[in-house]
């Protein structure tokens, strides 16, 4: 998978600009607030339609204009992606609308790494379902389809249990499709992490610096049967006013030498455990769809040592288109071969 160029409109601080990014090694090397993050983000909302940075898309709009515009190259298909504030967004696949997005986010693959995935390991239960469904979105034809009709029964659900009692009758209209949506979403991730177990684990080998031995589970919030455990939920639902049960409250253990890595991980250790999961995600992305991701990786690299910093760039494949952002220029000598970009005043040029 490979990203031949890249043409943003009004995206954050960009009013327009190109890039053309080499299919192997680019490196873009610019301050702090130059905008090297939100070129990374305009590939990641072009290829995947969604922001690893932003809540709500049209926060990436630049400040007073109407919408934003991302066109770029794919491998061999061409990918537009405008969003306006007042008229929603619009989608073009070769040149030809999209009423669903489905077709256009089959064109590219991401692998998104940041200073943030720390809070994978360390954050709430949310950040690990976020990275799961980012995954899973990749990785399984239907898994889009069902986090949607899941997302779209609960919010109705707990719309209903916070009218309190007398809202009942409707609420049950909404248990089948939570259940048939929220059963395919809890397997499904399940079988991803049984897929990323052993990759995070031979990532997290090679990276530590003491050869870290690295789990992962996935944990139900009401164990195998959700049909079951939202029945049995539902005097807790009624006091709380919300679903309490399902994917929307599952997690994933995350485990170093046998230990909870949030509470007894040293904060290199789950440094480690963070690039191992993103580095596992992009090796399963290409398992299952017989390609490889483009890799984005934002200015990871000033936080690691000399050493860990050799290793990540060892663990990136070759075959691999990879772009990362760092501010300085010091330890490139290490990343040899590699296409250099800068960007000054809104424009990325070569170095």
């Amino acid at each position: 998978m490979i990203l031949g160029s890249l043409t943003l409109h009004d995206f954050r601080c960009f009013q327009r600009a190109g890039f053309h990014p080499s299919p192997g090694l680019n490196l873009i090397s610019a301050p702090n607030a130059s905008g090297k993050s939100s070129l990374l983000e305009a590939v990641c909302v072009l290829l995947r339609l969604q922001s690893p940075r932003a809540g709500a898309l049209a926060e990436t709009i630049r400040r007073g204009a109407p919408g934003f515009s991302l066109e770029g190259q794919c491998g061999d298909r061409s990918l537009t992606f405008h969003l306006s504030a007042t008229e929603g967004r619009r989608l073009l696949l070769d040149g030809v609308p999209q009423r669903k997005s489905d077709e256009y986010l089959r064109a590219g693959l991401v692998a998104f790494f940041s200073n943030e995935d720390m809070e994978l390991v360390r954050g709430t239960s949310s950040k690990r379902r976020r990275f799961l469904d980012f995954l899973g979105c990749q990785c399984d034809a239907g898994y889009l389809k069902h986090l949607r009709a899941y997302e779209r029964a609960l919010r109705s659900r707990n719309f209903l249990l916070k009218e309190g009692p007398h809202r009942g009758r409707e609420l049950v209209a909404y248990d089948g499709p939570l259940i048939e949506s929220g059963t395919y979403l809890a397997a499904t991730r399940e079988r991803l992490c049984a897929g990323l177990d052993p990759l995070v684990a031979r990532h997290a080998a090679t990276i530590g610096a003491h050869g870290e031995k690295a789990t992962l589970a996935y944990i139900r919030s009401g164990g195998d049967d959700f049909g079951a455990a939202l029945a049995a939920s539902s005097a807790e639902e009624r006091r709380l006013r919300q679903t309490v049960v399902g994917p929307h409250r599952d997690d994933v253990l995350l485990e170093l030498n046998g230990a909870a890595a949030v509470t007894f991980a040293s904060e290199g250790q789950q440094r480690t455990l963070a690039l191992a999961l993103r580095l596992a995600q992009a090796d399963l992305i290409r398992e299952r769809r017989g390609s490889p991701p483009v890799y984005l990786l934002d200015d990871v690299f000033g936080e690691l040592d000399t050493d860990r910093r050799c290793r990540l760039l060892g663990a990136l494949p070759s075959d691999a288109q990879r772009i990362l952002t760092t501010t300085t220029w010091q330890w490139l000598d290490e990343a040899g071969g590699a296409t250099e970009w800068t960007i000054k005043e809104g424009c990325v040029s070569g170095a």
